[in-house]
């Protein structure tokens, strides 16, 4: 049987791959220039953001974020701009493909993680579930 009659059976292939999330985790401009600026005001440049995800709050799983003056040694470091973020393997499979973003309204002003593995979270938005 020729190569041509084997394949005549064959079913098409399937249409383009569906993209993956992206890895890793990126810090917004906005994020990166108020985090310069609390760092400065701290004395400590050269510190950074440890991140991470904990169990709790109403929807299963809550958001931490502390200084720290450096990464612990598993931690997975991100950088842009000088300013850097910190974040343990555990936590990290939970964030991976989130925006750190800081944003100022006229009732609240603060950090926000644009999560998009989130599939739910509770109504004051303090925590959530995958």
């Amino acid at each position: 049987m020729s190569d041509a009659a084997t394949h005549a059976n064959t079913p098409p292939a399937a249409s383009a791959p569906v993209a993956k999330p992206a890895r890793g985790i990126s810090i917004g401009d906005s994020a990166v220039a108020r985090l310069k600026a609390l760092l400065t005001e701290r004395g400590t440049p050269e510190a950074g953001l440890r991140v991470a995800v904990k169990g709790g709050g109403c929807s299963g799983l809550q958001y931490v974020m502390e200084w720290t003056e450096q990464p612990r040694e598993r931690d997975k470091v991100f950088e842009r701009d000088g300013v850097r973020m910190f974040v343990d393997p555990k936590s990290y499979l939970y964030l991976i493909g989130t925006e750190l973003v800081y944003e100022e309204t006229l009732m609240a002003s603060g950090f926000r993680l644009d999560n998009p593995n989130v599939k739910a979270a509770c109504g004051c938005g303090e925590s959530f579930t995958v």
